[in-house]
């Protein structure tokens, strides 16, 4: 009789498929979701293999590791704001020791120039008069004895908005009382130390009458010796005592958004300053 027999494939089990090969047999299993997966979809693991999409959720969910050099910046406890600071202040210094002084020229703050380039406010605390090394040398020897001591008490980000607001205003207040004078250096802003300092000490209870003392002969040396901007110096002042007394009264951790928020609004303060001592100075120089 004629007709042969037939042979017939068993159907195909897909599980015994590579679910993103169907073409490809395998018989080795994801070991965290369990689908079959062929030798080129295979990721080794600790235990078994892993197939792309376990392997891609893995690392998105694996703790990110910082680099030891941020870990390590972090836990030390070295004042490196104050460290930076420095640096930045002899680096630009060495700068303006070049011919023709064109550094100097660039960064120093002189309150004409307010409204095209405000930010020769900031940048004129980091540089000192080329012509006298004393100038940067009392600056820094200040500098290296405050800081640390108040960057350790207030925190490194803390300190540095200190520094920066208190210098900031020293220059505000030169424009305002002294509006044709051309300033620079540091001394507004680590006369901002200075009051910080006080006002901290003080709250603690500690005795600040030498403090007290040397921040009164600074000033006077101010007032006394010619071509030294006392206003700033002043100004920098009463802004580091103001700035001090909102990390005293904002030192909870509940209180951080409020404390930014207050240090925020001394900053908004001295840009609104700024503006009005512009007008005025143009007013009347017919800037």
């Amino acid at each position: 009789m004629t007709g042969g027999s037939r042979v017939t494939e068993a159907p195909r089990d897909p599980a015994n498929y590579c679910y993103r090969h169907p073409n490809r047999q395998s018989f080795v299993l994801c070991q965290r979701c369990a689908r079959t997966i062929c030798p080129q979809c295979q990721t080794q693991a600790a235990v078994g293999v892993h197939c792309p999409e376990c392997t891609k959720e893995a690392r998105q969910s694996a703790p990110r590791r910082k680099p030891a050099v941020v870990t390590a910046l972090r836990t030390s406890d070295r004042p490196l704001v104050t460290y930076a600071l420095v640096a930045i202040c002899v680096v630009v210094y060495l700068l303006q020791l070049l011919p023709g002084g064109a550094v100097t020229n660039a960064v120093v703050y002189y309150p004409p120039l307010t409204k095209l380039e405000p930010w020769r406010m900031l940048t004129s605390l980091f540089a000192h008069s080329p012509t006298s090394f004393l100038h940067i040398l009392f600056n820094m020897y200040s500098l290296l004895i405050l800081g640390p001591l108040l960057e350790r008490m207030v925190g490194r980000g803390r300190f540095l908005a200190l520094y920066l607001l208190s210098g900031f205003a020293g220059c505000v207040a030169v424009l305002f009382f002294a509006p044709t004078t051309v300033v620079l250096g540091a001394s507004g802003a680590i006369f901002g130390l200075l009051g910080a300092f006080f006002v901290i000490q003080r709250r603690l209870g500690g005795n600040n009458l030498q403090l007290m003392l040397v921040i009164v002969i600074n000033l006077v040396i101010g007032f006394v010796i010619p071509n030294i901007a006392w206003q700033a110096h002043v100004g920098g002042l009463v802004a580091g005592g103001i700035v001090a007394l909102i990390y005293l009264n904002t030192r909870m951790a509940s209180e951080r958004r409020r404390q930014v928020m207050m240090v925020s609004g001394v900053a908004v303060a001295l840009i609104l300053l700024t503006v009005i001592g512009w007008a005025i100075l143009s007013a009347r120089y017919g800037l």
